[in-house]
């Protein structure tokens, strides 16, 4: 009985938030659909994969790395990020006033409908870098924010749609400058 009870993982009683190094869903893979304000200011599709590192109640820490490339006959441009994305699950319930008809219930209900009690709204903050950035080969910052809402599908499995916005410096034929980013993102975790 010994043994058995110290190679088990400690149980949280009730709503105490428990530090989780690596949790259930840790990975995730998204397409992106990007509108941008500079280099090139068409509207075009990426890839991001990511991984959840830490999560502590409603709070959870990701590191996600984008792939962006576009090619044309007159120029070819790849892009890569590297950011970090901490997250707030469930902040609607923030708002788990007044007793009778909570904000947040009702809140739930005109965006998810049947959903409510599946969908895990968050928000988010975007910090990290883009290559190319200031220059052909070296790194520019990258910020920004989003929302979106997760919807566990299964044990393991859930299906998420974001939207974000982001500024970040980039390197596009030979000129350097602040581009301005709005993506959807669809993709799974698991």
């Amino acid at each position: 009985m010994f043994v058995l009870g110290t190679v088990l993982p400690p149980r949280a009683a009730g709503q105490e938030a428990v530090l989780d190094i690596l949790p259930l869903r840790p990975f995730s893979f998204d397409v992106s659909f990007n509108d941008r304000t500079f280099a090139p200011t068409r509207r075009v599709i990426s890839v991001q994969a990511g991984i959840t590192a830490l999560r502590y109640g409603p709070l959870e820490l990701r590191g996600i790395y984008q792939y962006y490339s576009h090619h044309t006959p007159t120029f070819i441009t790849d892009q890569h990020s590297l950011y970090a994305n901490p997250r707030w699950n469930n902040f609607i319930d923030l708002l788990d006033f007044p007793s009778g008809k909570p904000i947040s219930r009702m809140l739930r209900h005109v965006l998810f409908g049947p959903l409510e009690h599946r969908a895990v709204p968050y928000v988010g903050a975007i910090l990290g870098g883009t290559i190319p950035g200031r220059g052909a080969f070296s790194p520019g910052f990258l910020y920004g924010g989003q929302i979106g809402v997760r919807f566990p599908v299964a044990q393991g499995f859930s299906v998420d749609m974001g939207l974000q916005y982001t500024r970040f410096e980039i390197d596009f034929q030979g000129k350097s400058d602040l581009s301005r980013q709005w993506l959807f993102t669809i993709g799974v975790r698991f």
